[in-house]
C-alpha cells in the first residue's frame, strides 16, 4: 500500500488546507516523502509550522478560509486539493458557533467555489467527521447510519458537506467525503481525551478528572488515517462517494485510563466532573470500514496499543502546547445543570 501511495503521489501538487495542523502535517509528511509536493494553507491558530517546515518540497501559507481571494492565490498550480482546514475542539462551538459556521461552512464553500474555478482540479477531498452520526443506532457505523449531529461543530461539518457534494453534483466536479472517526497520535495540538489523559497522568495526578468515562470511541492512529484521506485522492471508485476512517474497535474512557496508567506504571482515580460532561453526549461511535477497504485498499495498521505507546512518547518529548485548555461547557449546556 505504501509503495502505491509513493507511485501516485510522486510529481503531483498537492494543495492542503489546515496542513499545518495534526492530521495535516502527516499527510504532508506523506506527501513529501513520497515525492509529491504539498502547498499547505494554515492560518496557525492551532496548526505549527515547525511540525512540516523541514519537509522538502512543502510550500507554506499564511491564509485564511474566510478569504476567497487569497485562496483563489494560494491554489496555484495545484493538481489535487485536501481540505481539512476546520475549527475542530467541540466544547468551542458551543461558545463560538458564528465562528464555527464560518470556517467550517463558508470556509469550504470558499474553497470549492475556488476549486471550481481552477478548472484543472484532478480530485477534491473533503475531510468531515464521524461526529455527524451522533450516538450509534448500530454498530459498528457504516456510511448508511441516520445522520443526527449532536452539536454545533457537527452540525458545521454537515453543512460543509452538503455544500460540496451539492458542488459536486450541479458541476460535475470531482470530490471524495472522508468521515473519519477519532484520530490520536504525534503532533495533536488540541485538548482532546487521549491527550488530556496522558498528560493529567504524566503529571503525577493520582485523581484523573474527566467527564463520561463509559462513552466509547473509536480511535486510528494519524498514520494510518493520513494514508487513508491522499489514497482518496487517487481513487477514480471514490469519486462521489462517502467513505468511514477507523479502525472498527471500540475503547471505552475508562480503559484508556487503565491502559495509560499500565503504560506509564502510574496508580490513579479517576472522579467525574459534572463541568466536563457533555451536552447532548455521543455514548457511542464505532467505525464500519469495509467501504474503506473496498474502494481505498485501505485498512489501519498500527495497533491501538502500539500508538499509545507513540503518542506518551512524543508527547514526554515535547513541550506539548495545546490550543485551548478545556474549560469546561457553558453552564446552561452542562448535564444536571438548569
Amino acid at each position: 500500500m505504501q509503495k502505491n501511495l509513493i507511485n501516485k503521489c510522486k510529481n503531483k501538487t498537492i494543495f492542503v488546507t489546515g496542513g499545518a495542523g495534526f492530521v495535516g502535517s502527516e499527510i504532508v509528511r506523506q506527501i513529501s516523502a513520497s515525492g509529491g509536493t504539498a502547498i499547505v494553507y494554515d492560518n496557525f491558530s492551532s496548526g505549527k509550522k515547525k511540525f512540516i517546515q523541514n519537509y522538502p518540497r512543502v510550500k507554506i501559507i499564511k491564509g485564511d478560509m474566510k478569504n476567497r481571494s487569497a485562496i483563489h492565490k494560494a491554489i496555484g498550480k495545484s493538481q489535487y486539493i485536501i481540505n481539512l482546514a476546520a475549527l475542530p475542539f467541540i466544547p468551542d462551538s458551543f461558545h463560538y458557533p458564528q465562528e464555527f459556521f464560518e470556517v467550517n461552512t463558508n470556509g469550504t464553500l470558499n474553497l470549492i467555489l475556488e476549486s471550481i474555478d481552477h478548472k484543472k482540479i484532478k480530485n477534491f477531498v473533503h475531510i468531515s467527521t464521524s461526529e455527524v452520526y451522533g450516538s450509534a443506532k448500530k454498530s459498528p457505523m457504516d456510511e448508511n447510519h441516520p445522520i443526527l449531529p449532536q452539536s454545533t461543530y457537527a452540525v458545521s461539518k454537515l453543512a460543509g458537506e452538503k455544500a460540496v457534494f451539492t458542488m459536486h453534483k450541479e458541476h460535475d466536479f470531482p470530490a471524495v467525503l472522508i468521515r473519519p472517526f477519532n484520530t490520536f497520535g504525534p503532533n495533536i495540538t488540541q485538548p482532546y481525551i487521549i491527550p488530556e489523559i496522558i498528560m493529567q497522568v504524566l503529571r503525577k495526578n493520582k485523581n484523573i478528572k474527566l467527564g463520561n468515562i463509559n462513552s466509547e470511541r473509536d480511535f486510528t492512529f494519524v498514520s494510518d488515517t493520513a494514508r487513508g484521506i491522499i489514497s482518496a485522492l487517487f481513487s477514480d471508485k471514490a469519486v462521489g462517494e462517502t467513505i468511514n476512517l477507523g479502525s472498527g474497535k471500540s475503547h471505552k474512557i475508562k480503559h484508556i485510563v487503565e491502559s495509560v496508567s499500565s503504560i506509564l506504571d502510574a496508580k490513579v482515580r479517576i472522579t467525574t466532573e459534572k463541568s466536563r460532561l457533555r451536552p447532548f453526549d455521543v455514548n457511542k461511535l464505532v467505525c464500519d470500514n469495509r467501504k474503506a477497504k473496498k474502494v481505498l485498499d485501505w485498512e489501519p495498521t498500527i495497533s491501538f496499543k502500539e500508538g499509545l505507546g507513540h503518542t506518551i512518547n512524543w508527547i514526554k518529548e515535547n513541550e506539548i502546547e495545546l490550543r485551548t485548555p478545556f474549560r469546561g461547557w457553558p453552564k446552561q449546556y452542562r448535564k444536571g445543570t438548569k
